[in-house]
């Protein structure tokens, strides 16, 4: 009898096309889920009938009350190397097995600056404007070039949007709690001593920090209350570490030009939720690592992973 395999948030239904199933297409059954499950309950109806669990990034906790309300779970995998969605102990008390896949920071910076830009030449504004017969030009856009980029974090994502960021000309500069001079200069970036300082300098913020306990709501409405009217925040990180309600509160009164942002409190965000609606905002549904190379590396190394599992020879084992 084969094996049972969902595919959980397979939203634009590609699992099954961006990569090569053959190799375990005789062992196991696929099948892929369009929508989210939003509680508990929805997860444990849904997968209690199968032996293999793919999930993306950290979409989908997988904390202990879950993972024991499914006794037929023996094998999980994530993509990338990293999630902290995941009860690690309990997957190994309950005898689940847990991979990742390779994952890519090409993505989210090419969306980083596809953020950066929508906000800075109004695009969204003007394409809609154009489109729908309205007036011919009603922004003007704010310059990169000589302005001063604001990175917090310059870790592997970070130092790339840097790397741009000095293409287009710009003033380069990063913090962290864990930054040096000497990471900074290798980066091609100005050390500032503390956030503060950059939040209260940058013309343009874009977050690149890992979610943790040091950095969840690390910017309050304290902090965007230090941006410039005329600067713009773009997160691509985690939603939890910018203050939501704080952030829509300088969007509404207008405390800063805009923000552009990936990633929400809920996901997928509901239907009347007021991100959905806030002005000066350019918001995209979680499309960091989103692209068709990196779906391809996700699901393919998903398919290794299940091969290597059922052979008895787990590789990129997480926990």
């Amino acid at each position: 009898m084969k094996l049972r395999c969902a595919v959980l948030d397979d939203y634009q239904s590609v699992a099954g096309t961006a990569a090569d199933w053959s190799p375990v297409a005789d062992d196991i059954d696929v099948v892929g889920f369009a929508d989210h499950c939003a509680t508990e309950d929805e997860l444990v109806s849904r997968l209690s009938e199968f032996d293999i669990v793919v999930t993306l990034r950290e979409r989908v906790s997988f904390p202990a009350t879950l993972i024991e309300r499914l006794p037929r779970l023996r094998l999980l995998v994530a993509s990338g190397m990293r999630n902290t969605s995941i009860d690690y102990a309990a997957a190994e008390r309950h005898g689940v097995t847990v991979c990742g896949t390779a994952s890519t920071a090409t993505p989210p910076v090419e969306l980083t600056w596809a953020l950066l830009l929508g906000l800075a030449r109004g695009i969204v504004t003007e394409a809609n404007t154009l489109r729908e017969g309205g007036p011919w030009q009603s922004t003007v856009g704010a310059d990169l070039h000589g302005r001063r980029l604001g990175i917090l974090g310059l870790g592997k994502i970070g130092g790339r949007v840097a790397a741009v960021g000095r293409a287009f000309g710009m003033d380069v500069v990063a913090w962290s709690r864990n930054l040096t001079p000497e990471r900074a200069e290798e980066a091609g970036a100005g050390f500032l001593a503390s956030k503060e300082e950059l939040l209260e300098t940058s013309d343009f913020v874009s977050v690149h920090l890992v979610l943790s306990d040091r950095t969840r709501g690390l910017l309050g409405a304290k902090e965007l209350g230090l941006m410039r009217p005329g600067s713009y925040l773009v997160n691509t990180s985690r939603a939890a570490i910018v203050d939501q309600d704080a952030l829509l509160d300088v969007l509404r009164r207008g405390a800063i030009a805009g923000a552009g942002v990936d990633v929400f409190d809920v996901e997928p965000l509901p239907a009347g939720h007021p991100m959905r609606s806030a002005p000066r905002l350019l918001a995209t549904p979680h499309l960091g690592y989103v692209s068709r190379a990196n779906y391809a590396a996700y699901y393919g190394d998903a398919v290794q992973d299940i091969r290597a599992y059922l052979d008895g020879e787990p590789v990129r084992r997480l926990g």
